[in-house]
């Protein structure tokens, strides 16, 4: 076993994350009760954890601060269902159950996140993770709210940026810093809420993370044992402002968010292709309460200006990017009629976007989509009933060649939930839904270098239609847990990339068809109370997730195996302990072409000091990732043949609330 890099740890300066302290906007006027327990997202009316008829988290607070990594797909990657695309330190987007690209949205309070990211695994996310309240993840269909391109679940980063409630004292200010030693990594958070007047609060944060080469773990390879891995590199920083007016019947608040990464894409030792990504981003956010049969209206707007330049060498532009998009959506919240609850919305996007360059694998193209949606809830008895339906029309339009596809789509679900007990609960949904090809699914006709591919799209897919059922048994005892989602989805005209085993340009061929397709699988978790020992309480929990997905050719590329985590935690007043197994089973239901990827067990260790220190809340804590140094390679990355995850690395941050 290698050394690790423990003794440059004086070097290091600053890693952080910035939990914020106030609640979500998207929240606004529905959170009375626990504010933690209530989810923004998926429905506009608002269920707890416990009351979700599908899977469902929310990772926040001392957890959020545990798993924060430099990127939204690394941090969420122990939540269940999910996994990460890992292309590398400056890029990875969470794939749910199996699925991502333009099937996972990523929201940031709401509003699409406005880049190229869905495009390509390379593309970062322009997200910033280090400034999240909280996360929530919606795992399934879960596009009536938001779109076609949430089929496979939404991803909502839930921060302050707009403020819509005063701060205590009249002044919240929150900062962190850390270090990690397998990339010599330094970051450093802050925030701070201002009440200027009775009435307007202000906001502003900001974020900057640097690291160097990451380090190997010990591999099948003696020669790159403990040694760097070139091109590993990531340098990220963002700043955001925000102003609100807040009165007693609601508030209107704006937000300017800018965000750049530069980092390199690891891989070949001979390339040094490098990107540098910036976006400017304006947010708007308004709630009012009314009186009558509409209870309250909210507005959720954004705009972003896109750019990526991917460089093939130093200062040698080879292809940029760019995406200018709108998204805004109008929901009416219906007052509360007897035992019936609802909520009608109407959503807005259009993306512009282009690549012009070596890598222009897609042509300009300009996608312009609206939808209307409708949710309803009817309490009975001991359960309830909800349903909801989307109608959606997309326009696809190629901006070289005037080639357009227009679709209409209809979306529905249906579910429910009843109480067997006061500890147990059963429910179900069942849905059809329907999704448009993108523009890169339809229109692609180059080589992709980054993933060594060279796509052809194909012009004449049709629209994606799923047939779907998920089952959620929820039981929670005193001091003791169990939660299971099974899932099960029958798609006509699955939309993926058929690698042909033909070659152009030294890259392999990879087509866009549209084949039928199953997805079913489970995630399954669990938790006790050990007993009390002294000051100390014992805990232990579990998790196990498993999907399967085919078509009618054979099995789908990149899909994760079987996973299990189990772990214990220790606590006292003042103190954490956590412990915990990371096992992921082999991957050998590989598509044509695809390689094998190997089981691999990695053991994480935590810990933390909270306490109030000077009228101030401030939190220390240590983790060591990947302890005994083995080497892991994730199935759901394109560079997992070539790039293992990173070796042992020992993480530090401190934090402060005031």
């Amino acid at each position: 076993m290698s050394k690790s890099n423990f003794s440059h740890l004086p070097m290091v300066a600053l890693i952080a994350a910035l939990p914020a302290t106030f609640i979500p906007t998207t929240a606004y006027a529905q959170n009375h009760g626990e504010q933690d327990e209530i989810i923004v997202t998926g429905s506009p009316l608002g269920r707890s954890v416990d009351e979700a008829v599908t899977g469902l988290s929310v990772l926040s607070g001392d957890d959020l601060a545990d798993r924060l990594a430099g990127t939204i797909g690394e941090t969420l990657k122990s939540e269940p269902g999910v996994s990460s695309t890992n292309f590398g330190a400056g890029a990875s987007r969470p794939i749910i159950r199996g699925q991502g690209g333009d099937r996972v949205r990523i929201l940031s309070n709401g509003i699409g996140s406005i880049d190229a990211s869905s495009t390509s695994p390379d593309h970062a996310v322009a997200v910033e993770p280090a400034q999240a309240e909280r996360i929530e993840v919606l795992r399934g269909a879960s596009l009536l709210r938001y779109g076609s391109s949430g089929s496979g679940g939404i991803v909502n980063v839930i921060d302050g940026r707009i403020p819509n409630e005063r701060p205590e004292d009249d002044r919240e200010i929150s900062v962190r810093i850390g270090a990690s030693s397998v990339d010599l990594g330094r970051e450093a958070a802050a925030s701070i809420d201002q009440a200027l007047t009775d009435n307007i609060v202000a906001h502003a944060d900001v974020t900057y993370r640097e690291t160097d080469n990451f380090r190997l773990p010990d591999t099948n390879n003696p020669e790159l044992d403990g040694q760097p891995l070139t091109n590993s590199f990531v340098d990220t920083s963002s700043f955001t402002g925000g102003l609100s007016y807040i009165g007693e019947r609601g508030f209107f608040g704006a937000a300017v968010h800018n965000y750049n990464s530069f980092y390199g894409i690891p891989g070949d030792p001979d390339e040094a292709v490098t990107i540098d990504v910036d976006q400017l981003r304006v947010d708007v956010n308004a709630a009012l309460e009314l009186n009558g049969f509409i209870e309250r209206l909210q507005f959720f707007g954004g705009f972003a200006d896109y750019d990526q330049i991917e460089f093939e060498a130093p200062g040698e532009p080879g292809t940029v990017f760019a995406n200018n998009g709108f998204e805004g959506r109008l929901e009416a919240i219906q007052t509360q009629r007897g035992a019936w609850k609802a909520a009608h919305g109407g959503q807005f996007r259009r993306r512009d976007f282009s690549a012009i360059g070596e890598e222009a694998f897609v042509p300009p193209t300009v996608t312009t989509q609206y939808g209307l949606y409708s949710f309803h809830e009817v309490e009975i008895g001991e359960g309830h009933i909800e349903g909801a339906v989307r109608y959606e029309h997309t326009d696809q339009e190629d901006s070289t060649s005037d080639d357009d596809r227009i679709f209409n789509l209809f979306s529905a679900s249906f579910g429910g939930d009843i109480h067997i007990s006061d500890e147990l609960r059963f429910g179900g949904t069942v849905f059809r839904t329907e999704r448009a090809p993108t523009t890169e699914e339809l229109f692609s006709n180059g080589p992709h270098l980054a993933t060594s591919q060279f796509e052809l799209g194909d012009v004449n897919l049709d629209k994606e239609t799923a047939l779907g059922v998920e089952g959620a048994l929820r039981y929670r005892g005193d001091g003791h847990f169990l939660t299971l989602n099974a899932f099960y989805t029958d798609y006509d005209d699955y939309i993926f990339e058929l690698e042909t085993g033909e070659i152009e340009d030294d890259l392999a061929v990879f087509q866009f068809v549209g084949e039928d397709a199953r997805f079913r699988g489970f995630e399954v978790q669990g938790g006790a109370d050990v007993g009390t020992f002294g000051p100390v309480d014992v805990k232990i929990d579990a998790l196990a997730e498993f999907v399967r997905a085919t078509t009618d050719s054979g099995n789908l590329p990149r899909i994760p195996p079987l996973s299990i985590l189990a772990g214990l935690d220790a606590d006292t007043e003042n103190l954490h302990f956590r412990a915990e197994i990371d096992f992921n089973a082999e991957q050998n239901r590989i598509a044509n072409f695809e390689t094998v990827t190997d089981d691999f067990t990695l053991i994480n260790l935590f810990a933390a000091w909270k306490a109030e220190v000077g009228g101030q809340k401030v939190r220390f804590s240590v983790s060591a990732l990947n302890l005994f140094d083995v080497e892991a390679r994730q199935a759901t990355s394109f560079l997992k043949d070539e790039v293992p995850l990173p070796g042992r690395n020992f993480r530090f941050a401190l934090s402060a609330d005031f």
